[in-house]
């Protein structure tokens, strides 16, 4: 054995599992270097690319919770890396934006992420690349219809 556990009922998912800890690890390594931690640098991108929005909104667009959001969001604030304000429209939604002082984030994000790029390609061809982005869709296609209750797709095994 090579220090995988056994998971003859779920090798695939135990694969999964697998890569998805030690590439999470991989990016919190990286990203500790600017004083991040994972998932952070995925609010700080939306914000720098998007612009300021409602809280809610960013919550959607990454698909966290908002107990979760706001944590973050918090953590960031408290780093001066964000701002939080009411809506001068809404005033029970919350606005987040990048600071000024986060802008210096911007590049060493991007570098931290294209590292993390460069590691997961491995010495892989575009091809394949491209091969496994689509295979990871249909994994996640699949696992997202069990877990919204639409399991039809998720029957018996498809050729493929």
């Amino acid at each position: 054995m090579n220090g995988e556990p056994r998971m003859e009922a779920g090798p695939l998912s135990s694969a999964i599992f697998r890569v998805a800890r030690v590439h999470k690890a991989l990016a919190g390594r990286l990203l500790r270097e600017h004083g991040l931690h994972p998932g952070q640098e995925l609010v700080m991108m939306t914000l720098w690319q998007d612009g300021p929005q409602r809280q809610v909104d960013l919550a959607e667009t990454l698909d966290s919770d908002a107990a979760t959001m706001t944590r973050g969001i918090a953590r960031l604030e408290r780093a001066g890396l964000v701002r939080r304000t009411r809506s001068t429209t809404d005033r029970r939604a919350v606005i987040v934006e990048a600071t000024e002082e986060s802008q210096g984030l911007k590049r060493l994000v991007g570098e931290a992420w294209a590292e993390l790029e460069r590691a997961t390609r491995g010495g892989m061809s575009p091809a394949r690349v491209e091969a496994a982005r689509e295979l990871l869709a249909e994994l996640e296609a699949n696992v997202t219809a069990v877990y919204r209750g639409d399991d039809a797709s998720a029957g018996p095994e498809r050729s493929g």
